[in-house]
């Protein structure tokens, strides 16, 4: 279903996501800038191939000798970065290609985005070389983040080196530097993530089509505030969300956005009607912000790939309940009221007076145990309209339940309710979601979020979908729903 790249291109794209030898054009000696910062992240973060810096100066840094010219390395090389001043780009890149080099990143920026004469003269310039051999990403980016190969952006050497299924594609290097931090503690595990700022060579139709052919990315990500050829776009992005979901947040929809984009990466924003009617057709997932991109990335990611038609609630306190109903109608979710044998056997288990077993399920006490919360959740599951249970677990109120002093991380039973929540899956191939919410956040209760990061950190090692509220997660599940729906409608 969608078109594939030739032997020799994949081999490219290869060679560029995994170099095994990087020049770094633009790295001195003495004090600090976006190439010998981009260097040393490279060895912090533990890229395993061989690293060589230029500069004309030469001399050496951090035990590495620095080559005056490209042509002073010994052999060739697989991928360059350059970080000299625009002008002196066009050259580097063209030394770069002599020298053996299938692709180069240029993080220098003074080209396009200035909308003057010289800098877009500049850009006719690198894509002029790009044209003899080189595929370029950039210029005005952060570059190639990539832990299976050990690349990574500046200053991005503490992001994290575990290899994931989601790949990011970004005109914003600020904005591709934020999602890899915030997907650290989020659970968001990457398999690529670019940076390609104004886009003078490979851009997002491009590397979409690449995407789609990577057997390492399952999901993929955009952040796009404009697009070289529209109909490429849409027949590419159309195409690879036939295979793969396509989460996009595009940027610069508004009059003021739009004027923001055109400063940035030289891109021109567009109609709001004509992106939303365009990323509908292709059946891509649309977002409104980096934070609802992330959550619909952890749900493609952990869930299983179908729609979940029947859903249940369940939690303590009623208004929880009555909440997760007007949510859920307003999403196009159904939250199906239980048998009244299935409604009798749960009543059964949960205290009294105060629950309630028509779906929300309101378990009267939000210290219920997990062992209760077991048989609570099985006999739900045993429902044929029901195909996913979230459980909203209201862990800062274990604080009250305390006695002598007793730390929160063991007044709280998340590790029970983390292994129940498994067991179930397993047992009934109904996912469990979990909901923390989190409403109480002075000084005073460090503790409580310490133990809701835990209980987070335990649930996505056993891939368990958490969120952080009761509409993030509707909104997430919604969104899954709608894609493999519409999916199915788009085969025939």
């Amino acid at each position: 279903m969608v078109n594939t790249l030739s032997t020799q291109d994949l081999a490219n794209f290869e060679k560029i996501f995994h170099p095994q030898r990087v020049a770094i054009v633009g790295v001195s000696a003495e004090g600090f800038g976006f190439g010998s910062n981009t260097m040393m992240a490279l060895q912090t973060f533990g890229f395993k191939g061989e690293i060589f810096p230029v500069n004309p100066k030469g001399g050496t840094i951090r035990d590495l000798k620095i080559y005056p010219r490209i042509e002073d390395i010994p052999g060739e090389i697989d991928f360059g970065i350059i970080a000299v001043q625009a002008p002196l780009v066009p050259k580097a890149l063209e030394d770069l290609r002599k020298k053996g080099a299938v692709g180069a990143e240029i993080l220098s920026a003074g080209f396009k985005e200035l909308a003057t004469e010289q800098g877009r003269a500049l850009e006719d310039d690198v894509k002029r070389v790009a044209k003899t051999g080189i595929r370029v990403i950039g210029p005005n980016c952060f570059g190639i983040y990539c832990p299976k190969s050990g690349l990574t952006l500046p200053p991005g050497s503490e992001y994290c080196n575990e290899p994931g299924t989601i790949a990011f594609l970004a005109q914003s290097g600020g904005m591709a530097n934020d999602f890899i931090k915030a997907g650290k503690w989020l659970g968001l595990r990457f398999s690529k993530v670019v940076s390609f700022g104004n886009g003078a060579d490979l851009r997002e139709a491009e590397l979409l089509q690449y995407l789609a052919q990577d057997p390492d990315t399952k999901v993929i990500c955009m952040y796009i505030e404009g697009v070289g050829d529209g109909t490429a776009f849409f027949n590419t992005l159309k195409k690879t969300a036939m295979k793969k979901p396509v989460i996009i947040y595009k940027g610069g929809l508004s009059e003021a956005g739009n004027r923001a984009v055109a400063s940035h990466t030289a891109s021109m924003g567009g109609s709001r009607m004509i992106w939303e009617s365009v990323l509908s057709q292709a059946n891509a997932v649309k977002v409104a912000n980096s934070w609802e991109m992330s959550q619909a990335a952890l749900a493609f990611t952990l869930l299983p790939e179908r729609s979940f038609k029947g859903i249940t609630v369940a939690g303590g306190g009623g208004a929880l309940g009555v909440t997760a109903c007007d949510t859920a109608e307003a999403l196009g979710i159904h939250l199906p009221m239980l048998k009244k044998e299935t409604q009798e056997k749960i009543l059964s288990v949960l205290p009294k007076p105060g629950s309630s077993a028509l779906n929300p399920i309101d378990v009267a006490n939000p210290g219920v145990p997990p062992e209760i919360l077991r048989e609570v959740l099985f006999s739900a599951a045993e429902e044929e309209s029901v195909d996913l249970q979230i459980l909203i677990q209201l862990l800062y109120q274990y604080k009250a339940f305390r006695r002598g002093g007793m730390p929160m991380k063991e007044a709280t039973p998340y590790v029970g309710i983390a292994e129940m929540s498994e067991e179930i899956r397993e047992k009934t191939g109904k996912p469990v979601v979990l909901v923390l919410p989190n409403n109480v956040q002075g000084e005073e209760d460090i503790d409580i979020e310490e133990v809701r990061r835990a209980a987070r950190t335990l649930f996505l090692e056993k891939k368990i979908l958490p969120f952080e509220n009761l509409p993030d997660a509707f909104t997430a599940i919604s969104r899954v729903n709608r894609y493999y729906e519409r999916r199915e409608v788009m085969k025939g």
